[in-house]
């Protein structure tokens, strides 16, 4: 049975349609209202606030710390600087990815660690005979993303952190509510955003500052629903969806290289520490990538010609598909579609896909198998570039 989350108290309150989800052993809000368009609205409109205490977190600490986390992830952490924050993925022997998070270098020798598995065991595996210390905080810390284009207002009314110097991917302490809180400039929407992190037995504070300081610029608390929509329009991918961990695979086909993910660049194969999976992923780099995750843009034309000709209006699902669907060219196979939604914003009908090579080059003309009354149709659909949808303000620092 799912446990409570730090923000439970607030968040079952608040949500009339008490539809919840298990998320890593915490309840999650799928959507607070019957239908979740508001709380997308607020993500790319005003600001959302979303409880993500879910994640797992850890502290890597010690003097040994950096060589861990370089040991480990497939990028250079001695690049990294204090109070940055790296988008990082990590594999196994065999070049294939195990999970993807984020990683927080807080000062020369701590680190913050968060992964959407569970990644204790994996990271006290290859700490051996290393001096460093690896702490799972996961329950003990509460996580808050406040996301959308008002998201830096509402924290300067609520925060007392430096935001006008808070870049992209950086992190700063602060407090809000009197409760010392950890900002990052991080988050899952491909909006602007950011994400706090504090004490779990002071996280009720925390939400309540926020909260009252986001209602003149339209916070609205947001659940995964309106989330799954918003990361898809962002080409984020997720685990168990998208691609499965190399731990949980079964098959080889369900393992993938992070060149497989669209992730190459995060791959630095010339840093001077080897790292686990380094040799595989060398040889993956010189022997080419068998197939990509691109985005894809499907004709919406051609759908509303189908539900037309069964005398019927289009009936797309209100929420995200995560049901893998073929993807064809001719009359062979040469992906699957692992995440469909329609983009509010953008009125165009996206996927995140699997496309083997060389298919999957931008502008290459796929078709997309969909369902009408039973009957199994292809739709045509082009790749193309992800993400879908980039603000400007997402990278920017907001004016003060």
């Amino acid at each position: 049975m799912p446990a409570p989350s730090p923000f439970h108290a607030r968040t079952l309150a608040l949500c009339e349609s008490l539809s919840f989800r298990e998320w890593s052993g915490f309840y999650a809000v799928s959507t607070y209202e019957t239908h979740h368009e508001h709380e997308y609205n607020a993500i790319r409109q005003a600001a959302a606030l979303l409880d993500v205490s879910p994640l797992f977190k850890y502290i890597i600490s010690g003097p040994a710390a950096t060589r861990l986390v370089d040991r480990v992830i497939t990028r250079d952490a001695s690049r990294v600087a204090v109070g940055q924050v790296i988008y990082a993925v990590w594999c196994d022997e065999g070049g294939k990815v195990i999970d993807d998070g984020t990683v927080t270098r807080i000062s020369d020798d701590v680190w913050r660690w968060t992964a959407a598995d569970p990644t204790m065991r994996w990271l006290r595996r290859n700490a051996a005979g290393l001096d460093v210390t690896i702490e799972d905080v996961s329950e003990r810390t509460a996580a808050l993303a406040v996301q959308g284009p008002t998201s830096a207002a509402v924290l300067r009314a609520a925060a007392e952190v430096d935001l006008d110097g808070l870049a992209y991917y950086r992190a700063a302490q602060g407090t809000i509510a009197g409760v010392p809180v950890s900002v990052s400039r991080t988050g899952y929407t491909g909006d602007l955003g950011y994400e706090v992190w504090m004490p779990s037995d002071r996280a009720l504070p925390v939400w309540d500052a926020v909260m009252t300081a986001g209602q003149p610029f339209g916070l609205h608390p947001a659940g995964m629903l309106a989330l799954d929509v918003a990361r898809i329009e962002a080409g984020l991918l997720l685990i168990d969806v998208d691609y499965q961990s190399s731990r949980k695979a079964l098959t080889d086909a369900q393992r993938y290289t992070p060149f497989e993910l669209g992730l190459g660049r995060l791959v630095h194969a010339g840093k001077a520490a080897a790292f686990v999976g380094h040799g595989a992923l060398a040889r993956a780099q010189q022997d080419g990538t068998p197939r990509q995750i691109v985005g894809l843009e499907i004709a919406w034309d051609e759908l509303e010609a189908l539900y037309s000709r069964a005398g019927l209006a289009p009936q797309m699902p209100a929420t995200a598909s995560r049901a893998a669907v073929p993807v064809y060219r001719g009359r062979r196979q040469i992906g699957k579609a692992t995440s469909t939604t329609w983009s509010p914003i953008l009125k165009r009908l996206i996927a995140l896909a699997t496309i083997d090579a060389p298919h999957f080059a931008a502008g290459t003309r796929v078709e997309v198998e969909t369902t009408v009354e039973a009957v199994r149709h292809r739709v045509a659909a082009a790749v193309v570039a992800t993400p879908f949808f980039k603000p400007v303000r997402k990278t920017e620092t907001p004016p003060a």
